[in-house]
């Protein structure tokens, strides 16, 4: 979701050895309760400020700076007013290092919430280890299933201590295949699915996209998973242009992609359609791209557009775009608006919760039913326990002027938004 597989720090987590096991484990966790200092709540924050994806953690520090802003007088819990303290940790783009970054915060720094957001890479471990110590969490901007079965979830029972909201594969399965009919193609799809908690997700035989696809009459070559990072296409580009291939998915970081792209280019490949999630999602690294990110697609979890507003500044989804390009001088990007829900969540978590009592706030988590800038979070609809699903559509990147503007061209999952036009085979 291999390179990025997800191991346990050498502490006592190394007692629980296979999933099963763990989650076993997990459901009789006590709450790690910490020495609470005076009058001050803790909240940790787990995100990849550096590493292959260290795009989606773009906006953080502006995040955590309008968080801070708007809690300067402290946050009331249960009678009391707490000062707030946020303590941000790189995950580095590893699972590794994000499992060790939330055993710091949970057994040195003793947070009271912790948050986990960006690919399963990060959230995974993270929600892992809150599980197991029995801290309150929670975690965004991961597709639900990997999030949940990944981490051996049972429907039936879901998980304690941690909570998680985003689309699931069925939103951005449904979007892919809804734009890529907007258009005449043979329908023949190549894949680029590598061996991670993502690409064995979107690859999976009953879950993912091959029974979808086949249903609607889509064909398919799948040369299998890969590791990652990954710099030579030859073979998969071979096989594309062997099978007439005219649309290609994947997903991948922006550095592998940028590889097969480039390559592709070299050997003459020209499909009508790349659609590339985690490495299209960027404008950073659309515009490394040049003038070959013209026409590529992407799902589009948030925008300007989105008719959503903060429960926490009252910024509008547009309102808060300008003022992160006002702070910045960086363009708007898709975690902007989760990772500021993130914090929505948290606080509005935290404002409802009887008191510091990690009981109490996981209670509140689960309660929860707030409407934020990415959409309502509502961890009591489902679809499994524990989660909350949020809207999805898909954009395409067009050129304007020295940069590229992302159109939405489909809203066939999250009808609310509005789109500007229609997808337009690349030139």
């Amino acid at each position: 979701m291999s390179k990025d597989i997800i191991k346990t720090p050498a502490t006592r987590r190394r007692l629980l050895q296979g999933g099963a096991a763990a989650t076993a484990a997990t459901m009789l966790a006590a709450p790690h309760v910490r020495a609470a200092s005076a009058n001050t709540i803790k909240i940790g924050f787990v995100s990849p400020a550096s590493g292959p994806l260290a795009a989606f953690g773009e906006s953080d520090q502006f995040t955590i700076g309008q968080v801070k802003k708007a809690l300067a007088g402290g946050l009331k819990i249960g009678g009391t007013t707490y000062a707030v303290d946020i303590i941000y940790k790189d995950s580095q783009s590893s699972s590794n290092h994000a499992s060790d970054a939330a055993s710091e915060l949970i057994l040195n720094e003793q947070v009271d919430l912790l948050l986990g957001a960006s690919t399963p890479a990060t959230t995974i471990p993270v929600a892992d280890q809150a599980e197991l110590n029995g801290v309150p969490c929670i975690t965004t901007d991961t597709p639900w299933q990997p999030w949940f079965f990944g981490r051996k979830g049972n429907p039936t029972k879901g998980f304690q201590w941690t909570y998680h909201f985003f689309w699931g594969l069925e939103d951005i399965i449904g979007s892919y295949t809804n734009m890529w009919q907007q258009i005449s193609t043979n329908k023949m799809v190549g894949a680029l699915w590598p061996n991670d908690p993502d690409g064995n997700a979107w690859a999976d035989a009953q879950h993912g996209f091959p029974p979808v696809l086949a249903k609607e009459g889509f064909g398919l070559t799948d040369l299998g998973r890969f590791p990652l990072p990954a710099s030579d296409f030859a073979s998969f580009i071979s096989a594309f242009k062997k099978n007439d291939v005219e649309i290609v998915t994947g997903v991948l970081p922006p550095p592998d992609f940028g590889n097969f792209w480039n390559q592709a280019g070299q050997q003459g490949f020209k499909p009508k359609i790349v659609t590339a999630a985690k490495a299209t999602e960027f404008p950073a690294a659309i515009q490394a791209f040049g003038e070959r990110a013209n026409g590529l697609s992407v799902e589009v979890w948030w925008s300007p557009v989105y008719p959503f507003s903060s429960s926490l500044t009252g910024q509008s989804s547009a309102a808060l775009a300008q003022a992160f390009t006002q702070a910045t001088g960086k363009q708007w990007s898709m975690p902007l608006g989760f990772r500021h829900s993130l914090f929505e969540v948290a606080v509005d978590v935290l404002k409802r919760a009887a008191s510091t009592d990690p009981n109490d706030i996981r209670a509140a988590i689960a309660s929860t039913n707030l409407p934020t800038v990415a959409g309502t979070i509502n961890f009591n609809k489902g679809p499994v326990p524990n989660i909350s699903k949020t809207p999805l559509t898909s954009g395409q990147w067009r050129k304007a002027g020295n940069g590229f503007d992302l159109v939405l061209v489909d809203n066939s999952q999250a009808p609310m938004v509005p789109v500007h036009d229609k997808l337009l085979p690349i030139a």
